[in-house]
């Protein structure tokens, strides 16, 4: 399979997307780029997504072979999901389902002989206020029936497109994974159409009734860039320092004690007690070119030569009498945990020794032999063993 220019172009700008050192995030919207000319992840676009990514087959296939949304054999141009899960099940979903496999002739994750319609069964769709459900190319079609459903499959063969419950109107799943891949879907008018559904108005309604809103809120307010939030944040700090109360000067007023003696001169009053904070960590702002592995790791800070006392989620280890490990104690020891602990070879897992196999099993035979007991009688002394 050689692969359009087209779609070659739109891989490069699905990868400049990402950072140049994160182009492996890419990965997901590159198999939808190529599901969308071949209708599903061949070998053919695994090679091509790894090729691009630098990455090598096996670690594009798994993940194509992890996600369902990503066919691995050709799939119809519309892929009808039957909900049977729970709910879905008890309004009548599996009724739904049997009976448009029967209609159609096929089974789960199985194409028509025309190759327009492939049918499976899905674990849930998340529309359970709306149950039944079923989905074309992930469009819902809510509160169907057998006979509602027959009819959405029969139209579809027959060249239509049966308007969604809710959602704009279909499209081919080639068509839609251009769009999963993160392309505006071209088609004209294809946004015009859909609406909500009745239990999403009925929120909407409930909301306005009581007036329950979001203060403030307002939908077109722009997502602002870090620049711009940092400056905002200098701002704010700015104006919270200007409004502080000046420090207030001890003193020197003569202070009466407790026997109506005035205590000596520049002697100043009782001293505001401190607000307690509860730690006596330092507030050390985490910089931001580091990831939050990398301070995660340095808040834990294993070594006791550094390690701060109190700090979130910190607790010096003592060795019994309250003093803390030497430093570099705490990589030792990880040493000698790892030297005593051999790694499992490729062959068996941890601990699964020949040796320890054949001393167990000439012990048991040996107490077998000794006293003849019998082998449950053996087991029950190896047990003691």
């Amino acid at each position: 399979m050689t692969f359009t220019d087209t779609t070659r172009e739109r891989a490069r700008e699905i990868i400049a997307r990402y950072p140049a050192d994160r182009s492996r995030s890419a990965l997901l919207p590159l198999l939808h780029l190529v599901q969308a000319e071949e209708g599903y992840v061949s070998p053919a676009g695994v090679a091509f997504c790894a090729e691009v990514l630098g990455l090598n087959k096996a670690q594009v296939g798994a993940v194509a072979t992890f996600y369902t949304m990503y066919k691995r054999k050709p799939t119809g141009d519309f892929l009808v999901s039957v909900c049977t899960n729970t709910m879905c099940n008890v309004l009548g979903g599996q009724e739904v389902y049997d009976t448009l496999s029967e209609h159609l002739g096929v089974g789960h994750d199985e194409t028509t002989a025309d190759g327009t319609i492939t049918l499976e069964h899905a674990e849930c769709l998340a529309a359970c206020d709306y149950g039944p459900v079923m989905t074309v190319n992930y469009d819902f079609f809510d509160g169907v029936d057998a006979s509602t459903a027959v009819g959405v499959v029969d139209e579809l063969r027959a060249g239509g497109r049966p308007m969604p419950t809710r959602g704009a109107r279909l499209c081919t799943l080639k068509e839609m994974a251009v769009q999963l891949a993160g392309f505006a879907d071209e088609r004209d008018g294809a946004v015009a159409d859909g609406g909500p559904g009745e239990p999403t108005l009925r929120g909407l309604r409930l909301a306005q009734q009581h007036g329950v809103s979001v203060p403030g809120f307002d939908p077109n307010t722009p997502i602002r860039s870090k620049a711009e939030a940092d400056k905002a944040a200098a701002e704010a700090k700015a104006k919270a320092e200007a409004a502080k109360p000046a420090p207030v000067e001890a003193t020197t007023a003569p202070v009466k004690g407790g026997d109506g003696a005035s205590a000596p001169t520049g002697a100043a009053g009782p001293a505001k007690p401190e607000a307690a904070t509860g730690s006596t960590a330092p507030d050390v702002k985490a910089p931001d070119d580091k990831s939050p592995q990398v301070r995660t790791a340095e808040t834990r800070q294993p070594d006791a030569s550094t390690a701060v006392p109190d700090a979130p989620g910190t607790k010096v280890p003592t060795d019994g009498t309250g003093t803390a490990p030497a430093a570099g104690d705490a990589r030792s020891a990880e040493a000698a945990g790892v030297a005593a602990n051999a790694p499992a070879g490729d062959g068996k897992p941890a601990g699964d020794e020949a040796g320890a196999q054949e001393r167990n099993l000439t012990e048991a035979k040996a107490g077998t032999d000794a006293d003849g007991a019998g082998p449950a009688d053996a087991s029950e002394t190896g047990a003691q063993k």
